[in-house]
């Protein structure tokens, strides 16, 4: 194995360790059941944090995916704690899907149905299912594919719709969060349904799922993909571009998914077209994403030209499994001699040396933001833990 591949693996599999054992003795909720919602900068628990399905399904698969590649039950106890929560409480009896947002208590306070929480409940019981071989889980993964099928999908031009109301009927507001544009189609959501009906294809090979994937690749190739490399993020419901912000996270990591959706339906030509554009799509972010202390920055808009320098802790995971994709299928060293800077930067900069886990993110001089949370709606172990298991795999 090669040298610099052999220490990024090795302190990934340690790093993983780390992760888990935080999730497993600081998330747990005794009093009302599941996990809490949010713990502060400082590990502080926020009394009565509400719970939102980012954060929960996030767990289930992640913890699932670790017991998957660490073939260990270990977690077995967490897995179902998680499982259990998200079909009692976040469950939608009467119209299907998930909601958003519970209380504390468990009680829903946002029930709208965006398209981007159905998709992580597909990704995350398809992984669980792997784990537990319960059919009841898998029975219901399959119901949730199948809404978005019927309610998300646009039969006329293509593509996945953002969000709807409880009952799946339109909705005004289709924003994933506040500094989204309200817009019909977003890169972000397309990607995380094509890393869901990856997930899922492993444990439900169904012809109109494999058909899917196909045309969401294709999506991401024509649609969505620019002739810079970088991933076009908000369009409306026709495909016409609404943003052409850059956000160098989701190219890096569009660029590894990609490959893996075109492998696990087969298709030849589609592996080797979605390599190729992988390769080029990590020229460009290693040009203008990382930093010259290691670090990958947030955002860049070619309209404004202005620079979000921030360097956030998922962002810089991502560049590390891109980044080995790369080096994986060029053979070249200067992939892994950047993720070595990132991975420096991360163990410098980004972990929590005292209270575990990862910070939210530094600014551009490296100095902490220390009013952002741990752990909370948008803060789950998945990019890290799902980081630390490929970069263990992808020798």
């Amino acid at each position: 194995m090669n040298k610099l591949a052999e220490i990024i693996s090795v302190s990934s599999a340690k790093e993983l360790q780390n992760i888990l054992n935080y999730w497993s003795t600081n998330t747990i909720d005794e009093i009302h059941g599941g996990f809490v919602g949010e713990r502060d900068h400082y590990n502080n628990l926020v009394p009565n944090a509400s719970k939102g399905i980012i954060l929960n399904a996030r767990i289930l698969w992640s913890f699932s995916a670790a017991s998957n590649h660490l073939k260990t039950t270990k977690y077995k106890s967490i897995c179902e704690r998680s499982y259990n929560y998200l079909q009692t409480y976040f469950k939608d009896k009467d119209y299907g899907g998930v909601y958003w947002e519970l209380n504390a208590k468990g009680t829903p306070i946002n029930t709208r149905k965006q398209v981007y929480a159905q998709a992580f409940m597909i990704y995350a019981l398809s992984e669980y299912y792997l784990f537990s071989k319960n059919k009841e889980a898998l029975n219901w993964v399959i119901v949730i594919y199948e809404l978005i099928e019927k309610h998300a999908k646009d039969n006329k031009y293509r593509g996945y719709i953002e969000a709807f109301n409880k009952d799946w009927s339109p909705i005004a507001d289709m924003r994933l969060s506040d500094k989204d544009e309200n817009e019909a189609k977003t890169m972000n959501t397309h990607l995380h349904i094509l890393e869901a009906y990856t997930n899922l294809y492993k444990v439900y090979k169904n012809q109109s799922l494999k058909e899917n994937l196909k045309e969401l690749i294709n999506l991401f190739l024509t649609k969505f993909l620019n002739s810079n490399y970088n991933l076009n993020l908000f369009f409306d419901e026709q495909w016409n571009l609404k943003s052409n912000v850059i956000s160098f996270g989701h190219d890096i990591e569009t660029a590894w998914l990609l490959i893996e959706a075109a492998k696990v339906i087969n298709n030849k030509q589609l592996i080797s077209e979605t390599e190729r554009i992988a390769v080029l799509i990590a020229d460009a972010f290693m040009e203008n994403a990382i930093d010259t202390d290691g670090g990958v920055m947030n955002e860049f808009n070619p309209k404004t030209k202005v620079l979000d320098g921030d360097k956030h802790w998922w962002q810089q995971v991502e560049a590390l499994v891109g980044l080995r994709y790369a080096f994986n299928i060029t053979g070249k060293e200067i992939y892994l001699k950047k993720s070595i800077e990132i991975f420096n930067f991360i163990n410098t900069k980004i972990i929590d040396k005292t209270n575990g886990e990862w910070f939210w993110r530094v600014n551009k001089k490296g100095e902490l933001y220390t009013s952002e949370y741990k752990m909370g709606m948008w803060k789950a172990p998945y990019h890290t833990s799902r980081a630390c298991i490929v970069l263990n795999e992808k020798m």
